[in-house]
């Protein structure tokens, strides 16, 4: 225990080291080339190329795996602290969006696969494992939280009766609206849209466009017909 402190700490440091060095360049003075570069020694894995606007945060970086063709800009959080087991990957060609706060819990795994954009001001949170599949397209001020507090005592804190977390499935081709909150056990099936402001609480089925507070499925992209609610 006291090795893995230990080594926590010193890779810490380095990763500080990193940042505070070349964090901050801006990407016209050759900023984006070096954090390529420097990066490297800090990183799970770090493809190429990939472009790291100056302002961007990680934390426990060991932990975070980053493919080719990704674009990070300006002040993204990527914080996979809080469990060994803890990892954050971001497949080839995913595009992060300014203010992306991106952060593990305990023993969570947050996978974004291949081409999905996430657009600014988007939080994506554990403990719970969160997995977006590819070219997934989700607007800014969006919130993806894999746990829920449990309140079922009415005597203790909620702050002390700890969290639910099943986790959330994102899979392919889907779009989520401005504003759009996905809670804990979700999973939103292939090619589906989520409407602006919509509160996902339970799972929708593939290729389905669904609505408000709490979201409903509303039509279908595979039929012309609106559903009907509740289906």
């Amino acid at each position: 225990m006291n090795n893995q402190r230990y080594s926590a700490k010193i890779q810490r440091f380095q990763e500080l080291v990193a940042i505070t060095m070349f964090g901050n360049i801006p990407a016209l003075l050759l900023g984006a080339k070096l954090r390529n570069i420097i990066y490297r020694t800090i990183f799970s894995h770090l493809g190429s190329p990939v472009y790291i606007q100056h302002g961007v945060e990680f934390i426990n970086s060991c932990n975070i795996e980053i493919g080719n063709g990704v674009y990070l800009f300006k002040d993204v959080r990527l914080d996979a602290k809080g469990h060994p087991n803890n990892k954050i990957y971001l497949a080839d060609g995913v595009v992060i969006e300014r203010n992306v706060d991106i952060g593990c819990l305990e023993n969570t795994r947050i996978h974004i696969d291949e081409e999905t954009f996430i657009a600014p001001n988007v939080c994506i949170a554990g403990p719970g494992n969160i997995k977006i599949g590819k070219r997934c397209m989700i607007a800014a001020h969006s919130g993806i939280y894999a746990n829920n507090h449990i309140f079922t005592d009415p005597i203790l804190p909620i702050k002390y009766q700890g969290v639910t977390c099943k986790g959330i499935v994102i899979e392919d081709d889907c779009w989520l609206g401005h504003g759009v909150t996905i809670l804990d056990g979700v999973t939103i099936g292939k090619g589906s849209v989520i409407g602006a402001g919509a509160v996902v609480t339970k799972d929708i089925p593939p290729f389905s466009v669904a609505v408000g507070t709490p979201a409903r499925v509303i039509k279908s992209r595979t039929a012309q017909d609106l559903v009907k609610s509740g289906d």
